[in-house]
Parts: structure tokens; sequence; C-alpha cells
């Protein structure tokens, strides 16, 4: 089937990442696999499938993805060109593929994949309902996509501290300023069924840092994030903090992470959807 009229609209303002690809960045995103990510997809993960992996970054998910569905083919697309030339790097897969794409307008015919996945995608578009639509698009009659995004109003810490408060008005800010909607677990099941999807089984899950390597692993990456990653240059940029202030957030996440009961969860939405 050739494709349909898919081209993005060219009135949708460019989508900014609001993490951008620093390493403290990528450090996080290389931690994740099915296992601990996309463990609500793996009843769908069969033999010989075919999966699109939409936002795929640098691919950790997306080989521990084609590994479960081999001989499958499995692609991974990113807007990011120099994150899919190293997923190509880190992962040469016989039934795995990395291109640079557009998840507004996916360069592939109606009804491709048995699987569409994305995540951590939504909450930084500005049209998340035009991205699950050319999902849609691309998943086959009776496929799945699987969609699953954090909740930064649903994220929890103990000991309180004052400088982790500020750093989620903070991170709020930037990333509203950026058109994104960092609270998007939430609204997964909205979004989805005003996309289209008639069958829609929603979900959550959790990661917890809370051991003394986890803790140290989770405040030393976002010590950094608030200091060094794009997240910092637009914080200065768009006048919401300065550089005296993110160098005393990072303190703060320092200081979280070394105290001895300190604990953090990240509640996650997840979506499986049928068209």
């Amino acid at each position: 089937m050739e494709p349909t009229d898919h081209v993005a609209s060219p009135d949708r303002p460019p989508d900014t990442y609001t993490h951008g690809h620093h390493p403290s960045v990528l450090r996080s995103h290389t931690w994740r696999t099915v296992e601990n990510s996309a463990a609500y997809l793996i009843p769908c993960l069969q033999p010989g499938v075919s999966l699109l992996d939409v936002g795929c970054g640098p691919g950790t998910i997306t080989a521990d993805l084609a590994a479960r569905v081999t001989p499958g083919p499995v692609t991974g697309i990113d807007a990011a060109a120099g994150i899919i030339d190293q997923a190509r790097a880190d992962h040469p897969l016989d039934n795995l593929t990395f291109e640079v794409g557009d998840c507004y307008d996916l360069s592939f015919p109606d009804h491709s994949f048995d699987i569409v996945h994305a995540h951590q995608v939504l909450q930084h578009l500005g049209d998340p309902v035009a991205a699950l639509a050319e999902m849609r698009r691309v998943v086959k009659p009776d496929g799945v996509v699987a969609v699953r995004d954090a909740d930064y109003g649903g994220m929890f810490w103990y000991p309180d501290l004052d400088g982790l408060d500020r750093w989620m008005e903070l991170y709020q800010a930037v990333a509203r300023r950026n058109r994104a909607e960092p609270d998007a677990g939430r609204r997964l099941s909205a979004w989805a069924r005003t996309a289209g999807f008639e069958t829609i089984q929603p979900s959550a899950s959790t990661w917890c840092f809370a051991t003394p390597d986890e803790r140290r692993w989770w405040g030393e990456l976002w010590s950094q994030r608030v200091e060094e990653s794009a997240l910092a240059t637009q914080a200065v940029d768009y006048g919401l903090a300065d550089e005296a202030e993110l160098a005393g957030l990072a303190q703060a996440w320092i200081a979280w992470a070394e105290h001895p009961d300190a604990w953090f969860a990240v509640v996650n939405g997840e979506v499986l959807l049928r068209p």
C-alpha cells in the first residue's frame, strides 16, 4: 500500500528537546532496557514480528527489542543524526536498522509494522496527538502501539530539599517554554483517544533509586544535567535561572544522593493501543 498524505504541517513550530544529548543525559538513556523500561510490552514481543522504535535515542531499548523479536525486522528512528550514528555503531544486529526520522512524518507506508514503540518521546513534543496519529497510520490493523512517558508531577523523593523543589519548578518551566508537557504520563490515554485509537490499555510503572549505588548514579547525572546539559542552557537563555542558581541546584542533587535514607521514584504512564 502506498503512503497516505502525511507531510508534517508547515504551521507546526519545530520541537526543542529539553534534555539535549549531553553525556549525563546519555548515561540515563543507555541504562534503559526492555526489562526496566518496557516490561508492559513483553507479552507482545514474539519472534518474527516487525517493530518500529520511534525516538530511539542511543538504541539500547531498540537493540533489546530486536533481540527479543529476531528474526523480525526492527527499525529505530530519531531526529538526531549523531545519536543515530552512535546507535548504529553500538548495536550491529542483523535484524536491526537505524534511520534519521521525523515522528510527525514517518517515511513508511500505511500498516507497515506489527508494533510501534515510543519511550519518553511524547512529553517532548509540541503536538503529541499528531505523532500518535502517525504511529497509528503505520501500525497494522491488528498491531499495537506502545507508549511510555514519565510524569514529572508524579515524581516523589525523600528527604525534602528546597533545591529539589526548585529543580522541579525550573524543569517544568523550561519544558513548557519548549511547548512540551512534562506531566505526560497521566495524559497518554487522553492523547491516544484524540488520535483515534479505539482500544486503550493503560497502566503505570516506576523507576526507583534508593540503594547507595542508585542514589549516587541518579544524583550525579542530575547534578551535571542542571549545570551542563541543554536544560541548563535553555534555563539561562530563557531568563528562568542564572549560572549561580544552577550550581546551587547541582549541589542540592549531590546532597540528596549523599543522604543515607534518600529515595526517589519516577512514575511512568504507559498505554498499549490498538487501532
